[in-house]
């Protein structure tokens, strides 16, 4: 009986022996490829319609690469080693390029994300007022259509934008628009950057070896500065 469990054993074993090792790892990473979920694709918004604006928007020269991409969805499926073969570099950009992507899926945009009204790049922005009659005579900003004159309280209102005095809206990249009234924001290379921190002494790592050299340097100075005054 022994024996026969033996044997059964060996012959449901003997595929995984006599193959070799390499095609068991590449049957598992090609098993985990299969479970692995696909990318979320998030939807583009009026001021972010397609991958090169999008590319635009977050900078550090990375709208150099829009012709890479021929659809929104196929920047969205990249993943970093695609993105290398694609020639973006160096590496941090590529890390910058995928945050900037998993942020978008979560809805954490920049300055004028949130437009609904947007044509040829450009959102206008007028003052409203509350109806006669209101508890308040507050104002705020909202985002109109292309050629509206009027302002109802019903057009949304964009965040990081308002009223500064009688008629003036304060907001990132907003200017006046010229014998109109109200504002206009266009799309414009690297409004939503987030600026790359300075290293100080060569950065965390390095800092103190850098201080270290640069003290010693000063001493070194200072003793040559003394033999000087003696001779």
């Amino acid at each position: 009986m022994s024996n026969m469990r033996a044997q059964t054993l060996w012959s449901s074993l003997r595929p995984l022996v006599s193959a070799p090792p390499t095609s068991i790892f590449s049957s598992q990473i090609r098993c985990l490829h299969k479970t692995r979920p696909p990318p979320t694709i998030p939807r583009p918004r009026p001021f972010v319609p397609d991958a090169e604006t999008f590319l635009k928007l977050i900078g550090r020269g990375l709208s150099r690469h829009a012709s890479k991409f021929p659809s929104w969805e196929a920047l969205f499926t990249m993943t970093s080693p695609q993105l290398k073969e694609l020639g973006v570099e160096p590496p941090r950009a590529r890390r910058y390029l995928l945050q900037w992507m998993q942020r978008y899926r979560k809805g954490v945009v920049g300055p004028g994300g949130d437009f609904q009204f947007v044509h040829d790049g450009e959102a206008h922005l007028r003052i409203a007022t509350p109806p006669s009659g209101a508890a308040t005579d507050a104002r705020w900003v909202v985002n109109v259509p292309h050629g509206e004159d009027s302002a109802p309280e019903t057009y949304p209102r964009p965040k990081g934008y308002s009223v500064r005095g009688l008629k003036t809206i304060a907001g990132s990249y907003a200017t006046e628009l010229p014998g109109k009234g109200g504002a206009v924001v266009k799309i414009t290379e690297g409004m939503w950057e987030k600026k790359q921190g300075r290293k100080i002494d060569g950065g965390e790592r390095r800092r103190a070896e850098t201080r270290f050299k640069r003290r010693k340097l000063e001493r070194r100075a200072e003793r040559e500065a003394d033999l000087m005054k003696h001779l």
